[in-house]
């Protein structure tokens, strides 16, 4: 399914109530939900999520295990959707402390990765840790430090995850200037 294709779980205009029907709006562009009264156009824009690779002073990096799906049982490093109206690097921070328990100071944008088919724009920050003490909360099973050696690749829960982490061992850094 294209990821323009969302439209076929919406079938009510969200102004009017009426009856939302796919029509192309423009012949470069797929056919996208048009309410048949008001004209409202519904367009299914990506979302934003952010993770933060942190390491600690020993130079290992913080990942926890997920207890939630998608990718249940999976690890991950500190992440999530950003907030309508939130700046990116708020809810790095944020995400940080709400999955690990940690407060971290942002050294960089490591990479920004999309993939086809797929919702998200992944934002991936490196990060040092400044306070806190690494634990699971509610969306995790545990949480852990890890030396670059002994990641856990097979268990990683998603693709930018494995590519935030490979960008970030192989030296990818846009230093973050204020």
């Amino acid at each position: 399914m294209s990821p323009h294709q969302d439209h076929l779980s919406y079938s009510f205009c969200p102004l009017c109530g009426e009856h939302l029907e796919p029509k192309v709006v423009k012949d470069t562009e797929p056919p996208r939900p048009v309410c048949n009264k008001c004209g409202y156009i519904v367009y299914f824009d990506p979302k934003i999520a952010v993770g933060t690779i942190i390491r600690n002073s020993q130079n290992e990096i913080a990942l926890v295990r997920r207890s939630i799906e998608p990718g249940y049982g999976k690890w991950v490093f500190p992440g999530g959707y950003v907030d309508r109206g939130e700046t990116l690097l708020v809810a790095a921070a944020r995400e940080a402390q709400e999955e690990a328990n940690l407060q971290i100071r942002i050294d960089g944008l490591v990479n920004l990765y999309s993939y086809a088919g797929q919702t998200p724009i992944i934002v991936v920050y490196a990060a040092t840790l400044i306070g806190g003490k690494l634990r699971a909360d509610d969306e995790s099973l545990e949480a852990a430090w890890f030396q670059e050696s002994e990641v856990p690749w097979p268990e990683l829960a998603f693709q930018s995850t494995q590519d935030g982490l490979q960008d970030h061992f192989n030296g990818l850094l846009h230093p973050y200037v204020v």
